[in-house]
Formats: C-alpha cells, structure tokens, sequence
C-alpha cells in the first residue's frame, strides 16, 4: 500500500494527538485492538464504517513505528 500515510493523521486537537485514521475520531489503537480481539476486518469496517485500505494503513503505522523503535 503505498499511499497509506494519506489515511493517517496526528492532530494534537483530535483525540489528544493520537493517530487516527484522517478524517475521523478512529485511534489507530482501536483498530489494533479490535483486531487482537478477533474481530474481523469485515466487521470492523462496518461497525466503524471504514474503508479496507484504513485498516492497512493503521498496520502500516504500527509496522513502521515498530521497525524504527528497535
């Protein structure tokens, strides 16, 4: 997905500065723990009325905030 960062955003007026899907009060953190919870992504998308390629890009930005914290 190369254009995941346009789905991100960081405002520090949204949800105290922390990552949503642009656009929307969605945390990235409340994708990951839905999907640690065993939801599927279809159930995801529409409980919070997201596209697939939101869901990708809030693993990207877990994948690269990972990668460069090690």
């Amino acid at each position: 997905m190369a254009n995941w960062r346009e789905r991100i955003s960081a405002d520090p007026n949204i949800c105290h500065g922390r990552v949503c899907i642009k656009g929307t009060r969605i945390m990235v953190s409340v994708i990951l723990d839905n999907l640690a919870a065993g939801e599927s992504v279809e159930a995801i998308m529409r409980g919070y009325h997201l596209e697939r390629e939101d869901i990708q890009a809030a693993l990207h930005t877990v994948g690269t905030t990972a990668l460069h914290a090690l």
